[in-house]
């Protein structure tokens, strides 16, 4: 786990794959970034998560003010999110460049935590994508995403949908595309937003580990 930016306001980390953003059920799944950076910041308090598996950029506030603020511009679409993921396949170039995903997300209660698409009840969610790149092969096919909705487990979810799932996914991938990857290939890259308490434009990346 990388600190890249502190001060009196907000934490800027950089979350390895295979760690909680906060604390599970049980004594075995304590160890996570909100308990880590808590030993060091006792104030430090989550603003949004990152599944365990997937690796990248999250921002932490310091206090409740903070973490007020911060929610609050999450909740309005003000924080610009972008992920790195290497899908199944070779998805179709949308026309525009970036394509939409339009599909509403519930959980699926009896077999939690896994979601499912649900025109009826789910919330809506909706993800931007572009290709990247193509595997010489053609096997894989690197992506860059953008959640314009914050739905839990969206994109994997999405790019399933798709007819595209992310190389190591555990829980939404078949068994042949989960085995191409030791994990989950899905970082988020590119963390945007203003400043609660300065105003300034604040902008952080970080390199997809795969």
């Amino acid at each position: 786990m990388k600190l890249l930016y502190a001060d009196d306001t907000l934490l800027v980390l950089d979350k390895p794959g295979g760690l909680l953003s906060v604390p599970g059920r049980g004594a075995d799944k304590q160890d996570c970034l909100a308990a880590r950076m808590q030993a060091r910041y006792p104030d430090a308090l989550i603003v949004h998560r990152l599944d365990m598996a997937t690796s990248g950029l999250m921002v932490m506030a310091r206090g409740a003010a903070a973490q007020r603020a911060l929610s609050k511009a999450f909740a309005a679409r003000e924080v610009s999110k972008r992920y790195i993921a290497v899908v199944q396949g070779r998805p179709e170039t949308p026309p525009q460049g970036w394509g939409t995903i339009d599909l509403p997300i519930i959980v699926d209660w009896p077999n939690r935590p896994l979601r499912i698409v649900d025109h009826r009840l789910g919330k809506p969610s909706l993800t931007r994508w572009r290709v990247l790149g193509q595997a010489e092969a053609g096997s894989c096919t690197r992506v860059e995403l953008e959640p314009v909705t914050g739905r839990s487990h969206q994109l994997r979810v999405h790019l399933r949908e798709l007819g595209h799932p992310i190389l190591g996914d555990a829980l939404y991938a078949p068994p042949d595309v989960q085995a191409q990857a030791e994990r989950l290939l899905l970082h988020a890259w590119s963390l945007r937003f203003v400043h609660p308490v300065t105003g300034e434009e604040l902008g952080f990346e970080s390199p997809a580990p795969f």
